[in-house]
Order: structure tokens, then sequence, then C-alpha cells
């Protein structure tokens, strides 16, 4: 299963972005999509699992939950908009976590691309940074990987372009 991971659109989507996901097989977004309209386009697209931001509006709210924990070929994966990272997770997740860790938790929020290995957890956590033109990031980035067999697998870290590259 290949997957092309976005969060923080805040309400932006060009062609770059398109065109990054047109091979994958399936769309996940992290949160603060911004707009009914992005996460429409999205789910024309691919199969299309979101959780729901801190900017997110009740119309977008009342479509995607807050969480979502899912099993994709055999790997637990957790989803959620704000969630920290590893040795920093956010009050709202961190006991639950702790009891019973995913074998991916992804979040967005810090528009901040990561993706770490937590060994305490034995989880990867993954951030795709931001891929709109909103907030302080400098440069635009999302996540491509493929899940086999419970695994993470061919992990792509792409970059948009600058924040203020528009078009």
């Amino acid at each position: 299963m290949r997957i092309g991971l976005l969060s923080d659109t805040h309400g932006y989507l060009d062609d770059a972005i398109v065109g990054h996901l047109e091979e994958v097989d399936e769309i996940w977004h992290a949160g603060d999509i911004g707009t009914l309209q992005v996460a429409e386009q999205l789910s024309e697209l691919k199969p299309f699992k979101a959780v729901y931001g801190n900017i997110d509006g009740q119309d977008i709210r009342i479509r995607y939950p807050e969480h979502q924990r899912f099993i994709v070929d055999g790997a637990d994966v957790w989803m959620t908009h704000i969630g920290g990272y590893p040795g920093r997770y956010d009050l709202k997740v961190r006991d639950s976590i702790r009891k019973n860790p995913p074998d991916i938790f992804i979040a967005g929020h810090s528009h901040i691309l990561k993706v770490i290995k937590d060994p305490k957890l034995n989880l990867y956590h993954l951030n795709p940074g931001a891929a709109g033109i909103y907030g302080f990031h400098k440069f635009r980035t999302l996540l491509r990987f493929s899940i086999e067999n419970g695994k993470l697998r061919d992990m792509e870290a792409i970059e948009l372009g600058k924040r203020g590259a528009l078009r």
C-alpha cells in the first residue's frame, strides 16, 4: 500500500501537491485541512483518510474525527493532529500511546517534517510538515511511503518548494 501523507494545507492545494499524490493508493491528511473543498478535491483523487486540526471549522469536524486508528497491511496506525513526538507526546495522547502503542503514530501541527523511530515504544512517529502556504515553515513538504506486511518501506520526504514561492 503506497501512502501520500500531508498536513497543514490550511485551505491551499496546488498542482505540486496533486502531482506527488498521483502514484499513491491512499491519501492521508493529519489535520488543519482548512476547507472542505480541499478535503473533497483530495478524496476525488484517491481513497482519503483525515483528522481535523485546531484551525478546522465545524464542517470539517463533523466529517472527520480528532483521532483515527486503523490497520493497513498489518500495521497499526494512529493519526491525530496534535500529538507531539517521542519524548514529548501531547498530554491528550501520552497515556494511551504508552499503554497501547501503534506501529505508526502520525501527527501534524508543528509544520516541521519529522520521521523518528521511538525505541521506547517501538513505533515510528511521522509528521509530514506543512503542505500549505500559511505558517512559519520555510519549505512546503509531504511524505510518501509504503506499508508492506506491517512495515514502513520506501520513505520519501518531498519538498514542494518555498512557502512564499506560489504557483
